[in-house]
Formats: C-alpha cells, sequence, structure tokens
C-alpha cells in the first residue's frame, strides 16, 4: 500500500455489534452466543486484523470520549471517516476488512468468508491486551475490599 489511501469501498464491513455477546441477533449480532465477546470495540477489532496480518481501515466518529483514540490511529490512517450502525446510531464506528487481494488471492488463507473472519476476531478479543489490563486492575481492588473485617458495621446497640 505504498503510502497511497487504498480503495477501501469494496472492502467488507465489520461493525462490533456482530460479535457482541450483549445484543440479540434482532439488534445485529452475527455469531452464536457463546462465541461472541462482550462490548468489543474498532480498535480491538483492527488490532486482531493486524494480528491475522488482513488489512484493515477503522471508520469511527471523532466524538469526545474517542479523541485520543482518534488522533492515535489518525496518524497511522489518515483516512478514518464518521460511521456507525445503522440500526443502533448511538454504536459509533466500524472497520473496514480486505479479505482478498487485488488478484483475488486470500491475505490469510485460514479466513476465506466473513464468518469465519467474526469467528477469529470475537475468539482474539478477549485476549486483547487493552482489556486484559483493564481486567486486572479491577480484580486486586476487589481482593482487598474482600479482606476487610465482615459484619454488618454500624454501631452496637446497647
Amino acid at each position: 500500500m505504498n503510502g497511497e489511501v487504498p480503495n477501501i469501498k469494496k472492502w467488507v464491513v465489520f461493525y462490533p455489534v456482530y460479535i457482541n455477546s450483549k445484543k440479540t441477533v434482532a439488534e445485529g449480532r452475527r455469531i452464536s452466543l457463546a462465541k461472541a465477546c462482550e462490548n468489543p470495540t474498532c480498535v480491538e477489532i483492527a488490532d486482531c486484523c493486524n494480528h491475522l496480518k488482513v488489512p484493515n481501515a477503522i471508520e469511527v466518529c471523532s466524538c469526545v470520549i474517542c479523541d485520543a483514540i482518534v488522533e492515535m490511529w489518525r496518524r497511522m490512517r489518515p483516512y478514518l471517516i464518521d460511521k456507525a450502525y445503522p440500526r443502533d446510531f448511538m454504536q459509533r464506528g466500524r472497520v473496514r476488512i480486505q479479505l482478498k487481494k487485488e488478484d483475488g488471492t486470500l491475505w490469510n488463507p485460514a479466513i476465506s468468508s466473513r464468518k469465519q473472519l467474526m469467528l477469529q476476531v470475537a475468539e482474539l478479543v478477549p485476549r486483547h491486551p487493552g482489556r486484559t489490563k483493564k481486567q486486572e486492575a479491577p480484580s486486586t481492588s476487589s481482593a482487598a475490599a474482600g479482606s476487610s473485617k465482615p459484619g454488618k458495621g454500624g454501631r452496637k446497640k446497647r
């Protein structure tokens, strides 16, 4: 991709809701509940695609919450666009993924369809470095809170 912006219009669209275990099939989930992951983000999906060696482009909003993430990704990929899932417009962002090269061969021979891509990404997202760090922090604080003195607390009655 020699420094020029690729034509991503023909790439596969991947919304985070496709693999979100918190959503129903009617709300847009496309894989089984057992294989889905909880609240994936566009950045996690893009990182998983990079791990699978599949070209991708994030199309995400530029709201206040996402500014730090957007700025980081804008430096690496200047072609970010504001997009949302049609059934849930509050769910911002999507990832465009190129499954096949220009000559028709697959980028990753293990991934030949959208469904296989969704299953592979849903398997990788829970092991994403940002997600494991988030889960470690509360577990240490809950252990400290659990070691406190048991009982109802409060004043003794006389």
